[in-house]
């Protein structure tokens, strides 16, 4: 599901990681460093939206530097914030997602929005949302269709506790057929998701 080798990262004089190497199929797996190791800066250079300095990225089996849009289609990712976020409405962006996927919106899925409290904003348009519904909707677009891979940084960041709950079952759920790989310090969630722990000490080769 998720593969990278030799990962490496520096700005300027400062080697944020080096030669991280780490592989996982399916299951739950969450993340835990100290505060600045670089744990959002990975999220981002395995989703596509950072360069490593070195290294190379699998998703899916596919080869983000050699065949990046298919790698890019297996992959859900969940940033802690959205500096941009879409313009339609809930619903709209839900059914662009469905569309993308070669599904339709799903009872399943609205049945998911709903127990995140979904329901009321479903016709408001994003720029009319709280930063917490915002993130609500793209992790209720992670569950549509098979993407391979879920990333999600510090997914917990704006919930309120009966979201927190949502969530975690969530991961479960997925988790039972694809990867979901995250990070947090909400040791609530590692538990109640029942992701497996690792640090970047154990991101190294075999």
């Amino acid at each position: 599901m998720l593969k990278f080798d030799n990962l490496s990262k520096r700005y300027e004089d400062r080697v944020l990681f080096q030669g991280l190497a780490y592989e996982s199929g399916i299951g739950c797996i969450a993340l835990e460093d100290d505060t600045g190791s670089g744990k959002s800066t990975l999220l981002r250079i395995l989703a596509g939206e950072a360069d490593a300095d070195e290294g190379e990225i699998w998703l899916g089996g596919h080869s983000l530097a050699q065949v990046a849009d298919e790698a890019k289609a297996v992959l859900a990712y969940v940033p802690e914030d959205y500096a941009e976020y879409p313009i339609e409405t809930g619903r709209a962006f839900l059914e662009k997602v469905a569309a993308s996927q070669r599904v339709s919106l799903s009872a399943d899925t609205l049945a998911l929005a709903d127990a995140f409290g979904l329901t009321p904003h479903l016709d408001k348009r994003f720029e009319q949302m709280s930063f917490g519904t915002r993130k609500k909707f793209f992790f209720t677009a992670t569950a549509i269709g098979k993407f391979s891979v879920v990333l999600a940084d510090e997914p917990t960041s704006g919930l309120d506790g009966p979201s927190r709950k949502v969530l975690s079952e969530l991961f479960k759920t997925l988790a039972k057929d694809r990867l979901v790989f995250f990070t947090s310090y909400d040791e609530n969630l590692v538990r109640a998701s029942e992701a497996k722990m690792i640090r970047f000490a154990d991101m190294k080769p075999a």
